[in-house]
């Protein structure tokens, strides 16, 4: 999965800052060599004009620009660099490829673009469909860093901020030699210095308001870059810590960057169905009992115990009763007053609720206690690998089965779900990808008595 999927860049001229250490330039710059488009662009007096290629290989107009400092080195990493001093030596020039705009050059260093640049790059870009990223601090080439007072200057009207960390620097003492302002680091991390740098400090440096969250446009969204992660080992690491960063980011990309080798952590939640009024069974299924607790009460717990967040319990059907057998729980309970209408209301009335930052959901069905936490942690991990919009489990390489797992990307179409429709309906509108499961326990659910039967026998 390349950085822009990671990213989730969908939009055709997103704005996008890129603060922090261990990597931020590099990421910009393989964030824009990925975002291609075919155009040409010419910024003129008053209008910006997309020129078509002449050739294929002519590469599509991405624009560049720093609000702090940049090595004179790290401009070779474009394709050609514009020193403006004002607006006019903007005019008029063809772009193509990406193009870095920058200050003057001093002492071996590009000076800050000037803001009355940068708002015209704003106006006309927005206009032509052109991305513009932006390098926002400096960090002197360390794995981590801490900002100083005057950064980072991130630009009011960005609409991503990728905050950017080197897990290099785990293990390592917090000095200089590791640490771009050790002294900052340390106080924010509530450690000394010299002290060896946790991932539980990372953490904590990335999650205050004067370390990663500074400066931040209230409505850009959130994504934490740990990068470096390049054996096993740390991409376990990074995979725990995303967990305390999702609480004030929208995602978390763990891996490394010179590999594409990205996985994309976010909230995940659960839908459990359980407003089915069981006509077939005769009683209401989700009170049955499993190693003795109700249907409704396993499934929940499972749920919970894979790391699902939030847990949403849709009822219908004897609503009071299956709500007491998880009122206890940390879940919510979602009334579908509409139950008796299909199993389409009732994944609309999950989905509506889901919070905000919810990057997938996953529905499981209140008649299959049995489902394994592995399984729902396996979806997830597939998931995570390639965002893929839908995830199935495919048993013994040639039947679907529950749970299925719905990206983001997918939520409008399910809010579209209307009477007894499920979530299959619209499998022939987005990729799905189907996973390989070897224990044929996931095809059983319980619609009547000798179904029921059967369930307990199996076990």
């Amino acid at each position: 999965m390349n950085l822009s999927q990671a990213l989730r860049v969908t939009s055709t001229a997103p704005i996008i800052a890129f603060v922090g250490a261990g990597g931020k330039t590099t990421a910009l710059f393989q964030l824009a060599h990925e975002l291609t488009q075919p155009s040409t662009l010419r910024l003129r007096s008053g209008r910006a004009f997309n020129l078509q290629p002449s050739t294929f290989n002519l590469r599509p107009s991405i624009i560049v620009t720093a609000t702090t400092h940049l090595g004179t080195w790290q401009t070779s990493l474009a394709d050609h660099h514009i020193i403006a001093e004002s607006v006019e030596d903007v005019i008029d020039h063809e772009f193509n490829g990406v193009t870095l705009i920058t200050g003057p050059i001093k002492d071996s260093r590009t000076k800050p673009i000037d803001k009355s640049i940068l708002l015209r790059l704003r106006e006309d870009l927005k206009m032509s469909n052109i991305p513009l990223l932006i390098e926002a601090d400096g960090s002197r080439q360390k794995p981590l860093k801490a900002p100083a007072e005057h950064e980072p200057a991130i630009p009011e009207f960005v609409e991503l901020v990728v905050v950017v960390a080197g897990l290099s620097g785990l293990g390592k003492p917090i000095n200089k030699g590791y640490v771009h302002r050790p002294e900052v680091f340390g106080e924010l991390a509530n450690q000394k210095n010299d002290g060896t740098i946790t991932p539980e400090d990372v953490v904590k440096v990335l999650c205050h308001s004067k370390g990663g969250l500074k400066n931040i446009p209230s409505q850009a969204r959130r994504v934490a870059l740990l990068n470096q992660a390049d054996t096993p080992e740390l991409q376990a690491v990074g995979g725990r810590m995303a967990g305390g960063l999702l609480k004030d980011y929208d995602s978390v990309l763990v891996g490394a960057l010179q590999s594409s080798n990205l996985q994309v952590v976010e909230n995940i939640a659960g839908i459990i169905l359980a407003a089915g009024g069981s006509k077939r069974f005769g009683r209401t299924k989700q009170l049955l009992n499993w190693h003795g607790q109700p249907f409704v009460r396993a499934v929940a717990k499972t749920a919970l115990d894979a790391g699902l967040s939030p847990v949403l319990v849709v009822t219908g059907a004897d609503a009071d009763e299956v709500g007491k057998a998880v009122n206890d729980l940390d879940v919510s309970i979602i009334r579908n007053h509409n139950w008796q209408s299909g199993q389409g209301t009732s994944i609309r009335a999950g989905v509506q609720v889901l919070p905000p930052k919810t990057g997938a959901c996953v529905f499981l069905l209140a008649d299959q206690p049995q489902i394994p936490v592995s399984v729902i942690r396996a979806l997830i991990k597939t998931h995570a690998t390639g965002l893929h919009p839908i995830v199935v489990p495919l048993v013994l390489m040639e039947r679907r089965a529950n749970p299925v797992l719905f990206d983001r990307v997918t939520f409008p179409d399910l809010l579209a779900l209307d009477g007894d429709i499920g979530g299959r309906a619209i499998f022939s509108k987005h990729k799905v990808e189907f996973m390989p499961w070897h224990d044929d326990i996931l095809l059983l659910d319980v619609d009547k008595p000798e179904d029921y039967k059967r369930l307990v026998e199996s076990e």
